[in-house]
């Protein structure tokens, strides 16, 4: 059966309940989306695939690297204060490039910051995000279920925009096939976002012909704080200083390479580890199970269509190095909350024309300057070429010296980038 979780009856269609805000997808985004709606009054629906008492499998032992900007927000949210497991805070970041000189290290107490932010495992962000989810007694939970299309076949021309200013979607749950309407569907459903293809929207994908593979390390030191990026030819090596006294690791590996790699016991799969990052944390003695993700860019051509949005990895899957993806998802969906409201003030609905507008034109700049970050750094790390070499080092110890390109570099990475939504900007108390 469908769960739903106690609400206040909704207002009814023809077809049924109406919500104000229907979100497809009980992921990261998509759950912390549903939290920061709840403050708003409004009626708001979570389409999962779930069912009650599991968590996606997004929810992983994959770390989350999260940035100043969206640990403040999760603290004003009461997500963090739910974890049950210790984070590790992220003092210092390392950069270097292997057969480059020059390297950055960014020291979080030159910028009066105790940290530039904090790595979670993905399980234990779930396990917390559950937690709260299951405290807002407005929210309604359809779980297990799953988006089947719009009504009529209605797609991003607006033909799903009725006079009545509503979206009519089907689901699919244990009763069978049913519809559901609301003013606002957003589409938080990931990569391969079922709502974003009916909805008519296109997206660029690039290949980067990477794969990276996620472990959890025991190592004869323990962290002292730092996050190690450590890149090659073949992607980044990352080494991030976990809560538990453990090392959460991303290894890349050209793609050809990944059923290779995969097939290794423990014992070789550490000293590759080993040799693509060296000793800068000392020895690596044992390690968790692997998952591995193959790295594909995914940008949709637009973020919204008459009465949808899309937002998190529907919106901008990037490639992960320098952490950026989740970090970007939650500002969409608190960008969207402060439109949703801004436009309550004005009379207007959560999916009136003026909200979505507003929340493309707010998502512009961060959303644009963040791929260009991501996307640049993969490539031009990952150029095998000689020549480029000399200028990355160059470019390296430009960094490393030039105060006014780090305190830049400090800004992004803690999520200060464009429009910053308040929930970020605000200070811990």
């Amino acid at each position: 059966m469908s769960s739903h979780a106690p609400a206040p009856p909704s207002p009814s269609s023809a077809d049924g309940p109406v919500h104000d805000v229907l979100i497809v997808g009980g992921g990261l985004v998509g759950a912390s989306l549903a939290i920061a709606l709840d403050g708003l009054g409004l009626d708001v629906a979570l389409l999962e695939a779930a069912p009650a008492g599991a968590l996606p499998a997004v929810f992983d032992q994959r770390n989350l690297s999260l940035a100043e900007a969206s640990v403040r927000a999760l603290r004003a949210l009461d997500v963090l204060p739910r974890l049950r497991a210790p984070a590790g805070a992220i003092a210092r970041i390392h950069i270097s490039r292997s057969g480059d000189f020059g390297r950055v290290v960014l020291d979080a107490a030159e910028y009066g910051r105790e940290a530039f932010g904090q790595v979670v495992v993905a399980r234990d962000f779930g396990e917390a995000l559950e937690a709260k989810l299951s405290d807002l007694p407005r929210l309604r939970r359809h779980r297990p279920a799953r988006f089947v299309g719009f009504a009529d076949g209605a797609g991003g021309d607006g033909a799903g925009d009725g006079a009545d200013g509503l979206r009519r979607v089907r689901i699919a749950d244990a009763d069978g096939e049913r519809l559901l309407a609301a003013r606002l569907v957003v589409a938080a459903d990931g990569t391969a976002s079922a709502v974003r293809e009916a909805l008519g929207i296109a997206t660029a994908r690039h290949d980067y012909g990477q794969t990276l593979f996620v472990a959890r390390v025991c190592g004869d030191r323990a962290p002292d704080g730092t996050a190690w990026e450590r890149l090659t030819d073949h992607g980044p090596t990352a080494v991030l200083p976990r809560g538990d006294g453990h090392y959460g690791t991303i290894h890349g590996v050209a793609a050809d390479a990944a059923d290779a790699v995969a097939a290794l016991d423990d014992d070789a799969y550490l000293a590759r580890l080993q040799r693509a990052f060296g000793w800068r944390a000392g020895r690596f003695l044992s390690v968790g199970p692997r998952s591995a993700y193959p790295i594909v860019r995914v940008l949709a051509e637009r973020l919204t269509a008459p009465r949808a949005v899309v937002v998190g990895n529907a919106a901008q899957t990037l490639h992960p190095i320098g952490a950026q993806g989740f970090n970007l998802g939650l500002r969409d969906a608190l960008t969207l909350v402060e439109c949703i409201a801004a436009g309550r003030a004005r009379g207007e609905d959560a999916g009136a024309a003026a909200v979505l507008a507003d929340y493309a034109a707010r998502r512009r700049e961060d959303r644009a300057r963040t791929l260009d970050f991501s996307d640049g750094l993969a490539r031009l790390t990952a150029n095998p070429s000689p020549l480029l070499s000399p200028l990355r080092g160059l470019g390296l110890l430009a960094l490393d010296h030039d105060a006014a390109l780090r305190a830049q570099l400090v800004g992004s990475a803690m999520g200060y980038r464009g429009d910053v939504p308040r929930l970020c900007r605000e200070a811990a108390a």
